[in-house]
């Protein structure tokens, strides 16, 4: 869905065809500039060929393929963007092209139209300087490959209004983008640690320190990265590496500049030879190096106010699929390491200076702590996101602690009516971190598990229960745990994107925080136990449909309708809720004794033959306990109070915990159906 909004992209290469096509298969309109029919031609030809292969791998079909090139319009006229809302540029990287770009599309362009630089090293306050828009300029900061790589640094200039910001943020979100709001800064957030680690990997070799083969080792297991440093710049352009160095070496020094051994490298015109054997009595003193370079500079960011800790973290991981990022790196090494190789670092360096906010976490004595949960309040409604995408929000110990700390605030202000709790980037909440119950189970620490889900029941009986509405805003995947807290809230605003589910029975267990319980209050027991029992995933316009949410929006309209929503008179979200026609076989399939034929492969008597069957191949990749045991507790819950089914839910997890079927559900490799026992 487009949402009206026009998109100009200016650049027809790699990075601008691929966020022309990103844009387009996300629903957006797109108009693709470049200075000729050539370019623009060769621009939508990789796009297609792109495409092709999503379809052959069976990631997007034919008819979405189709779609998508429609939305996008290739042309060589600059007058074609005067009406656009906002005009992304990816030409080459040159202040004065960029600059002299911006002057002219500010002469062409609506007064409403905002100007994006794809820019990854220049000031964008010097390219808003050409226009006479300042405040209608902001950076937009795309990462290769910008069709697949899911981050995107949204970079305000001092003179940037909040509208334009909130646009590009809405526009990233829209084309599910996990954005990053960054300081106005040489190398921004991820490339400020990006080029010191190569560089830092070529110093290695230039110093005999150890061989290429040793260094990628290293990196690939200090970093968990599947490709090392010498790859990557072979596969992106060893020119490029020293381009981006000289750029960060001209703002901040020295410790950025690229080694000759690179330039050498450039002038050779020939590719990094990686060929050699690993040198394991290297690999420690290869990672201590690095580790020195690349923790030192994302603590050095930080303390310049350029990103988060949270934010620095997640543009390693999503932008250079790191698999920790630079503070998680930290607490696993423990601080008085962290210090002493960045100490290292500052004594070989002399521009190199330690950051204060290591000093004072080392003086602390104690790891780096996460913020996941934000509190917002807008005129009279506190929002609270949970901001943990890379994990797609997932709910552990730190997140519900911190979700309630903010409850708390939110709730005890006196100015807040109402309270609205959302997710941020593509999920809403994807359910439970399952590590936490595999390491508890390993453990035989169960009583965590059950402490963790009761704690979790009390916070959302407060959702249900608050004097203030409580809002669930689901823009995105949810599932198991995060339904289950959408169902707990007294209404929910969804959008066409948001979708729920409960995964648990082909894991191995149940739904443990009341999905059971508010879906039989919602749509009826029978229908409740499809869901639970299948898993199926219910879209908002479905879940519109049951009963299950208050209004369907639009992204665009999101704050509008939760300002509606919590401006009308309160009701029992549980009366009034019949489900409408449509849903005979769903209601019907689970009815009395049926999950025993259906376990059993027997097709129910008055049930749709090819309903039954779909359902039976559903059913037997399920575990069988957890079905029993879902069923058992879904019978026995719908006649009593949910403070009194709460009870009974908490009182079969350690029996549930202990199965194994649940130990063969939540260890089973992504996408493999596990081996249950046969009930």
């Amino acid at each position: 869905m487009s949402n009206g909004y026009k998109i100009g992209i200016v650049g027809a290469g790699n990075m601008g065809g691929g966020i022309a096509q990103k844009m387009a298969q996300e629903g957006l309109n797109v108009t693709l500039v470049d200075m000729n029919d050539a370019q623009v031609e060769r621009g939508i030809g990789i796009i297609t060929n792109m495409l092709q292969q999503a379809v052959e791998r069976n990631v997007i079909t034919t008819d979405k393929m189709q779609e998508t090139l429609k939305r996008i319009k290739g042309t060589t006229s600059y007058e074609d963007l005067a009406d656009m809302d906002l005009i992304v540029e990816a030409i080459f990287e040159d202040k004065k092209m960029k600059g002299e770009l911006f002057k002219m599309l500010d002469a062409i362009c609506d007064p409403k139209t905002i100007l994006a630089t794809n820019t990854s090293s220049l000031y964008v306050h010097e390219l808003a300087a050409w226009t006479g828009r300042p405040d209608k300029v902001v950076g937009m900061h795309y990462f290769f490959h910008p069709a697949k790589n899911r981050l995107l640094e949204v970079i305000p200039h001092d003179g940037t209004s909040e509208e334009t910001l909130n646009t590009a943020l809405l526009i990233g979100k829209l084309h599910a983008k996990t954005n990053i709001i960054v300081k106005d800064s040489p190398g921004f957030c991820v490339n400020r640690i990006f080029i010191p680690f190569y560089v830092s990997a070529v110093r290695v070799l230039e110093q005999n320190i150890a061989n290429i083969p040793t260094i990628e080792a290293a990196c690939k297991q200090a970093f968990g990265i599947g490709m090392g440093p010498f790859e990557l710049m072979n596969v992106t352009g060893i020119p490029i590496a020293v381009h981006s160095a000289k750029t960060l070496e001209d703002e901040l020094g020295n410790f950025y500049a690229a080694p000759q051994l690179l330039i050498d490298q450039v002038e050779s015109k020939e590719l990094f030879d990686l060929s050699g054997e690993v040198d394991e009595s290297k690999i420690q003193e290869v990672t201590d190096f690095l580790f020195g370079a690349s923790l030192g500079v994302a603590c050095q960011l930080v303390d310049e106010g350029i990103a988060s800790v949270e934010d620095t973290d997640r543009g390693a991981k999503i932008g250079l699929a790191w698999k920790f990022g630079p503070f998680e790196i930290m607490n696993k090494l423990g601080i008085a390491k962290v210090y002493e190789v960045v100490d290292a670092m500052c004594k070989r360096y002399a521009d190199f200076k330690m950051p204060e906010l290591l000093v004072k976490q080392y003086e602390s004595g104690k790891p780096f702590e996460f913020k996941y949960v934000e509190l917002e309040v807008k005129e009279d409604i506190a929002y609270i996101t949970i901001n943990r995408p890379e994990a797609m929000n997932a709910l552990n110990e730190t997140v519900v602690n911190q979700l309630e700390k903010k409850f708390d605030e939110a709730e005890s202000n006196d100015a807040v009516k109402a309270i609205a709790i959302a997710g941020a980037g593509k999920a809403f909440i994807a359910g439970a971190d399952i590590k936490f119950f595999i390491e508890n189970m390993e453990n035989k620490t169960l009583d965590r598990t059950v402490e963790f889900t009761r704690k979790g029941h009390e916070l959302l009986r407060r959702f249900e229960t608050s004097a203030k509405p409580t809002i669930a805003v689901v823009d995105g995947l949810s599932l198991g745990g995060g339904s289950e807290l959408a169902l707990a809230c007294q209404y929910i605003v969804a959008t066409e994107a948001g979708s729920f589910g409960f995964p648990e029975t082909g894991i191995g267990i149940y739904p443990g925080l009341g999905g059971m319980i508010r879906m039989e209050r919602l749509v009826g027991k029978d229908l409740a136990k499809y869901y639970v029992f299948t898993g199926k995933s219910i879209s908002a316009e479905k879940a519109l449909k049951m009963g299950m949410i208050t209004e369907l929006t639009t992204i665009d309209k999101l704050e509008e309708t939760i300002k509606k929503v919590a401006a009308q008179d309160k009701q029992d979200k549980y009366q009034g809720k019949a489900v409408r026609d449509g849903f005979e076989n769903e209601m019907a399939i689970f009815a009395g004794d049926n999950l025993d034929k259906i376990m059993n492969g027997i097709v129910p008597d008055g049930i749709d033959a090819d309903f039954a069957n779909a359902t039976i191949k559903i059913i037997s990749k399920k575990a069988p306990l957890a079905l029993i045991v879902a069923n058992e507790l879904m019978e026995a819950q719908s006649k009593v109070s949910i403070d009194e089914a709460i009870t009974m839910e908490l009182g079969r997890l350690i029996e549930m915990f202990t199965t194994e079927d649940a130990w063969a559900g939540l260890t089973a490799p992504p996408g493999k159906t596990p081996a249950y026992k046969k009930a």
